[in-house]
């Protein structure tokens, strides 16, 4: 099944119906964090960019033929460029969404800097 063509508009519409099927997943201006740590994304050029572990992220990247995510001048090691024909395929991408889930929730705590005061 190639790659078709969608809208960045779609590809929201396609995230956020997945992040909906995930009861503890909350979005975030396009993206999901859990523990302060950032588990998936939709990027500025439209894609989503998924977090998974190392075995997951292989086994990925091999079933689909992408590649991991290239962004601000660099390749993010841990995110998988999620196929937009896999994108539109909620029930089979829902599989790998827990997984990144599971991957974010195994973690460390991620302190955040919001309402801190500055000295």
């Amino acid at each position: 099944m190639g790659d078709q063509n969608i809208s960045i508009g779609e590809r929201l519409k396609y995230y956020r119906k997945l992040v909906d099927n995930h009861p503890e997943a909350v979005l975030k201006v396009p993206y999901t964090s859990l523990n302060g740590n950032m588990y998936s994304y939709l990027s500025k050029g439209g894609f989503l960019a998924l977090r998974l572990g190392k075995d997951d992220r292989e086994a990925f990247l091999e079933k689909y033929k992408t590649s991991l995510v290239y962004a601000y001048g660099i390749i993010q090691k841990e995110y998988v460029t999620v196929p937009d024909s896999l994108l539109q395929n909620i029930d089979e991408m829902k599989y790998f969404f827990d997984l990144s889930y599971q991957y974010a929730s195994s973690l460390k705590l991620k302190p955040t800097t919001k309402g801190k005061k500055k000295d």
